[in-house]
C-alpha cells in the first residue's frame, strides 16, 4: 500500500518522498488509519518492522490539523533509551521538515540547562526517558497540561528496565481527555495491565508473531572455542570484507575489552554501553554510520535506537541470557525490507542458551563450522553467569532515575473520551 492511500497530509507526503519510502510496511498499513482517526491503539511490532514512522507520521498529522499553541507541549513520546529518544526525535525533524513543528528530545546524561532554554522557546513535540522528564517535571520546567497525544515506545522495555512508576507519575500527570498509543514487542501480562490503566477502548494491532524475527535475515551459528572468538570475529570481518558491523556482548566490561582487542587486530572499533558519556556515545554512533567506525561493539540497552538501514552484519559475540533480546539484537539488520546477516559464535557454554533461542524462533539455527576453528570436544561446558550488567536494574538507566520495578497497588480507569485533537 502506498503511504498516498493511508490519508496523510501534503506535506507529510512530501516528507516521506523525499526520504525515499512509498511503500507502507504492514504495521504503518495497520496503525496509520486508526491512529488519525484519533483511536487509542495498543500495536505488537518488532524492530525493524517501520514502527517508528507508523506513530510518527500520524502524530504530525493529527497536530497538524489541531490548534497550535506555542507555549505548551502537544505531544509526549515516552522511550527507554538515550539512543531510541534520538531516533525518534531525528524522525520527527524528517517528518515535520515542512510543517512548523518544533521538537525536543530530553534524556539524562547530558546538560538539563541546554535542554530547559530549548523548552523555554516552546515545543509542540517533546521525546523523553522516563527519568529525565520526571526531573524537568519536578523543577517545573515542562508543562504538560496540553498533552493532546501520548506514546509509549517499547513499553516492555521500559517495564524491563524498571521504569513502571515513572511511567505512572508521568501520566498521571496528563489530561484524561488524550489519545494515547502503546507500542511493544511483546503483549506479556504486564503489557496488558498497562494497556488496561492507560487506553480506551484500543485497536489492537500484532504484526508479527511473538519472538519472530524481521523477514530479510539470514541467521548463522559458528560453533568456535571460547577462547578463540575474538580471532575468528577477527578473520570473518576481514575474510568477508565487512565494512559495517554491529557485535554484542553482554556486559560493558566485554565490550571494552572485545574493542580494544579489535583496535589491537588492526580494525576500527568502537564501544558504547551504559557506563560512557553521552557524548561519547553519540560520536562513536556517528563515526559508525559514516564509516569512520568498521565495527561497534554494544551492550543490549545501549543497542536500542541504533537505526542503520542498510546494516549488513550483526554479530552476537556472546548470546543473550533472554532469548526474546536475540530478537532485538538481530533486528538491528535486515530493517526496511532489506537484508542482512546474523552471526553468532558459540562456544560449548552457550549451548544452553542457544536451545532457549531456537525454542523461542520454533527453529534450528544453521550451523557452520569454519575450517580451523572447530570447537575441540574435550572442553567441557561451565556455567554462564549473569554477571553485575544482568541483574534488575538499580542504575539510573536512559532516563537518569533509580529503576522502581515494585508495581504500586491500584489501578487507575479513565472514563471514555473523545480525542482532543481534531481531524
Amino acid at each position: 500500500m502506498s503511504f498516498k492511500d493511508l490519508g496523510l497530509s501534503a506535506e507529510i507526503l512530501r516528507a516521506v518522498k523525499e526520504k525515499g519510502y512509498t511503500k507502507a510496511t504492514p504495521v504503518q498499513q495497520e496503525s496509520i488509519p486508526p491512529i488519525l482517526r484519533g483511536r487509542d491503539v495498543l500495536a505488537g511490532a518488532q524492530t525493524g518492522t517501520g514502527k517508528t514512522a507508523s506513530f510518527t507520521l500520524p502524530l504530525l498529522h493529527r497536530l497538524q490539523h489541531g490548534t497550535v499553541n506555542r507555549r505548551r507541549v502537544r505531544a509526549l513520546v515516552l522511550t527507554p533509551t538515550r539512543e531510541l529518544g534520538a531516533q525518534i526525535g531525528q524522525s520527527v525533524r524528517d517528518y515535520g521538515a515542512h510543517l512548523p513543528f518544533r521538537s525536543v528530545v530530553i534524556f539524562g546524561g547530558v546538560s538539563i540547562n541546554t535542554q530547559i532554554a530549548k523548552l523555554r522557546k516552546g515545543a509542540d513535540v517533546v521525546v523523553a526517558t522516563p527519568g529525565r522528564l520526571l526531573d524537568h517535571m519536578q523543577q517545573g520546567t515542562i508543562d504538560l497540561s496540553a498533552i493532546e497525544l501520548l506514546v509509549l515506545d517499547e513499553a516492555d522495555r521500559m517495564l524491563d528496565m524498571g521504569f513502571i512508576r515513572d511511567m505512572r507519575r508521568i501520566v498521571k500527570a496528563l489530561p484524561k481527555e488524550r489519545q494515547t498509543l502503546l507500542f511493544s514487542a511483546t503483549f506479556s501480562k504486564e503489557i496488558r495491565r498497562l494497556a488496561a490503566d492507560f487506553l480506551v477502548d484500543p485497536v489492537e494491532i500484532q504484526i508479527t508473531t511473538h519472538g519472530k524475527p524481521a523477514d530479510g535475515i539470514r541467521q548463522i551459528v559458528l560453533p568456535v572455542d571460547k577462547r578463540r572468538k575474538r580471532e575468528l570475529l577477527s578473520h570473518q570481518i576481514g575474510a568477508g570484507n565487512w565494512q559495517q558491523v554491529l557485535v554484542f556482548t553482554r556486559t560493558k566490561h566485554g565490550a571494552n575489552k572485545l574493542a580494544k582487542q579489535l583496535e589491537d587486530d588492526g580494525l576500527s572499533t568502537a564501544a558504547i554501553h551504559g557506563n560512557k558519556s553521552q557524548a561519547a556515545r553519540t560520536r562513536a554512533l556517528a563515526d559508525f554510520k559514516a564509516g569512520k567506525v568498521r565495527v561497534l561493539v554494544a551492550t543490549d540497552v545501549a543497542a536500542r535506537g541504533i537505526d542503520i538501514q542498510r546494516l549488513p552484519h550483526v554479530v552476537n559475540y556472546e548470546l543473550p541470557h533472554v532469548p526474546e533480546d536475540y530478537v532485538h539484537r538481530i533486528g538491528r539488520t535486515a530493517r526496511a525490507g532489506h537484508s542482512g546477516e546474523a552471526i553468532s559464535l558459540v562456544c560449548v557454554d552457550e549451548h544452553k542458551l542457544l536451545a532457549d533461542i531456537e525454542r523461542l524462533l520454533q527453529t534450528r539455527l544453521d550451523r557452520r563450522v569454519v575450517d580451523g576453528y572447530a570447537p575441540d570436544p574435550r572442553i567441557k561446558a561451565e556455567p554462564v553467569t549473569k554477571g553485575r550488567s544482568n541483574r534488575p536494574p538499580r542504575k539510573r538507566g536512559g532516563g537518569g532515575r533509580p529503576s522502581e520495578s515494585k508495581r504500586p497497588s491500584g489501578r487507575r480507569k479513565r472514563s471514555s473520551r473523545r480525542s482532543a485533537v481534531t481531524s
